[in-house]
């Protein structure tokens, strides 16, 4: 029984916030208890058995699978900007969770205090390297790797003033699984010592992005959103592949659609020329997943 009318019940439960935070382990406790005791998998299975729909996975159900997939993976990730407030933090929560081991890189009186004016604490889970420190056992390496390059032990420790190059090598080494930087560096400066000292995987001739955005109700892949800009017909391709993969990776069923400004053949230009040319060639090769375009954004489902 409640106190209100049919209309302000109505209301009400449409107001409800039907998501879980991953942190709410008290809320997560009950919901799994809930449907464990009261919702029969069996009856749910066969809601869904003979449904030709693909799989999507809700933002909440993507947020959960990630952490737990990256707590169990135990990596080590390098901050390169690790006094600044904003990673120092993400650092403390992903310690906090056991995500991950971040490493952060700078002056270890600097981050403390950085740390202790955003009320966190820099416990287990969390490696301070100084690159005061260690920058000149890197010197070597870096000019091994760049000697076709005319790089010098002068040059390189110049180079080696950014953290970005440092961690880079670190990544190189194997030393750490992971770089994550771009709170304070453009994008241009944290691909660009990757792309010179690891290069690109094996079979790949580009290197491409993705953003996973996360609407109310799926979860969507972009890419390549900032690193190409005008790629070829042949690069759009393996831009298609690699970012198809990454949402596989992520467990999500790659369904690609090539974005431009038209759809099918409603326009006309180079861009969309460049689309059906790629599309062509995609097609004529065997493909494990869906891809169609060009398509507006305004088109897709």
């Amino acid at each position: 029984m409640v106190n209100t009318n049919t209309w302000q019940t109505s209301l009400s439960l449409q107001s409800f916030n039907l998501e879980v935070p991953v942190d709410d382990h008290e809320r997560i406790e009950k919901v799994q208890e809930y449907v464990a005791n009261y919702i029969n998998a069996d009856w749910i299975e066969s809601l869904t058995a003979t449904s030709e729909r693909s799989r999507r996975l809700s933002p909440p159900a993507f947020r959960y699978q990630l952490t737990e997939l990256a707590r169990k993976a135990g990596k080590r990730i390098v901050l390169p900007e690790g006094d600044e407030p904003r990673t120092v933090k993400a650092a403390a929560i992903c310690a906090e969770r056991g995500i991950a081991t971040c490493v952060l890189l700078g002056n270890p009186a600097e981050i403390n205090r950085v740390a202790a004016s955003q009320g966190v604490e820099l416990g287990a889970g969390i490696e301070i390297v100084d690159p005061e420190v260690v920058r000149e056992s890197y010197v070597g390496r870096l000019v091994e790797l760049r000697k076709n390059k005319g790089m010098t032990e002068t040059v390189a420790r110049e180079q080696l003033e950014d953290n970005v190059v440092l961690g880079t090598l670190m990544l190189e080494q194997d030393e750490v699984d992971g770089l994550v930087s771009g709170a304070v560096h453009t994008t241009a400066n944290t691909i660009r010592p990757p792309l010179q000292l690891i290069k690109t995987a094996p079979g790949s001739s580009l290197v491409s992005s993705v953003f996973f955005m996360l609407l109310p109700e799926q979860v969507y892949v972009y890419g390549d959103c900032a690193i190409n800009p005008d790629p070829t017909a042949e690069q759009l391709a393996e831009i298609a592949i690699q970012s198809a993969d990454s949402a596989a990776a992520f467990g999500i069923e790659p369904r690609v659609a090539m974005l431009s400004y038209s759809t099918g053949t409603s326009g006309a230009g180079s861009d969309v020329e460049k689309f059906a040319k790629q599309l062509v060639w995609r097609r004529k090769n065997v493909l494990t997943w869906m891809i169609d375009g060009p398509a507006a954004g305004t088109t897709l489902r």
